[in-house]
């Protein structure tokens, strides 16, 4: 009988103990276990139907919030941690994007509409005995990445899965992806249309943050999984030179950058596709000014952080040709001049302040952001 060593996880003995016993650990927190990897959230199983699981919580004196009740979801809150709670179920209808369930008290029923065996993996909390219905185990130590059943039936359920099956395979595939499953995702890549985009975004940029997901981007543009949905990524070249680069200067990936590496530098391009994917203004404007990109940028990299803030000089220096290490511990200093400095210097209150103020912060810029005696030296050369 295969065991896991559960990792110390604060609150989940209060989750247990006030449903007694009646829970398993699923899903991704036994997956990373398994691969010795951390996870970021918690999700329990169990056959008690939701109205049970609020009262046993309560009974407790755990919070408990219905966030889910259509699907069977409670989240209960222990030790200050979230943990959701989801009964057994069984879809009902699916329409591609939303599933209609019922509950069940059948484990195997539940595992069955899961998407991949590496995703339907249960496990005791307290004694870690591992519950492995459609062999997900050895899927997993193999580094393979399956739709449980029929592929297309698994995507008809959920168009998402198509993108996820890339996601999963950036971070636990070794060698040739799935055949089946990689057909299935070809075949059906124009279901993805009938997502939100928002959705799409989301599973998008969370490939994107993987540490090196340029294979799995290759892959999907060759397989034509993009052209429904996002045509202009046709090359996977240039984010496989950023992952590179961000590696050789020390930088964190970051999604947004990396979805600028498969676009074009075209701003018009990329504010259409920042709509498009319903990126916030802030996202969509960084997508936009690391589009603007040009060979200007590697001449100074300090001026560039000044005037365009430090996330994007950086996306611009490591999407080009430039050096990230002036930006190293550098935060970009504030203008120690006002137009009031300007007027003490018998200059009328106008526009004339206003030119001469910039031209003195262009010099400024210009020599390194000198301290304050330079700055007025400056000031008063142009006054």
């Amino acid at each position: 009988m295969a065991h896991i060593d559960i990792p110390p996880m604060p609150g989940l003995d209060a989750v247990v103990h006030a449903l007694d016993g009646n829970a398993r650990l699923v899903g991704g927190v036994v997956r990373d276990t398994l691969a010795g990897q951390a996870t970021k959230d918690v999700d329990l199983a169990t056959p008690l139907l939701p109205e049970m699981v609020i009262a046993k919580l309560q009974d407790a004196g755990l919070k408990a919030a219905p966030t889910g009740l259509a699907h069977g979801t409670v989240t209960a809150i222990s030790d200050g941690h979230p943990f959701e709670v989801t009964t057994l179920r069984h879809d009902v209808s699916t329409d591609g994007r939303r599933a209609t369930v019922t509950f069940t008290a059948d484990w195997r029923e539940d595992a069955a509409r899961r998407d991949f065996t590496i995703n339907a993996l249960y496990a005791d909390p307290q004694t870690g005995e591992l519950f492995d219905y459609f062999g997900g185990q050895a899927d997993l130590e193999a580094g393979i990445v399956r739709f449980i059943g029929d592929p297309r039936t698994r995507i008809a359920e959920d168009h998402l899965r198509i993108l996820r099956f890339f996601r999963f395979n950036a971070r636990f595939g070794k060698g040739t992806p799935h055949a089946e499953s990689l057909e299935a995702c070809r075949e059906r890549a124009n279901d993805l249309m009938a997502l939100s985009r928002e959705r799409i975004a989301m599973e998008l940029l969370a490939i994107l943050t993987l540490p090196d997901p340029s294979d799995a981007i290759a892959l999907m543009i060759d397989t034509g999984i993009f052209h429904p949905v996002l045509p202009e990524i046709d090359s996977a070249a240039a984010l496989q030179r950023l992952v590179t680069r961000e590696a050789e200067h020390g930088i964190v990936p970051d999604a947004l950058r990396r979805l600028a590496a498969l676009l074009p530098a075209d701003t018009s391009l990329a504010e259409d596709i920042g709509n498009r994917l319903k990126l916030s203004n802030a996202q969509r404007n960084r997508l936009i000014a690391a589009a603007a990109r040009s060979t200007a940028d590697a001449e100074n990299p300090r001026a560039l952080a000044y005037r365009m803030g430090l996330a994007t000089a950086i996306d611009r220096l490591l999407l080009g040709e430039g050096d990230t290490a002036p930006l190293s511990g550098w935060t970009p200093p504030k203008f120690p001049l006002t137009g009031g400095a300007i007027v003490t210097r018998g200059v009328k209150a106008g526009p004339e302040v206003a030119r001469i103020l910039q031209a003195v912060e262009r010099q400024w810029v210009d020599e390194g952001f000198p301290d304050e005696a330079r700055t007025n030296a400056i000031a008063d050369s142009l006054t």
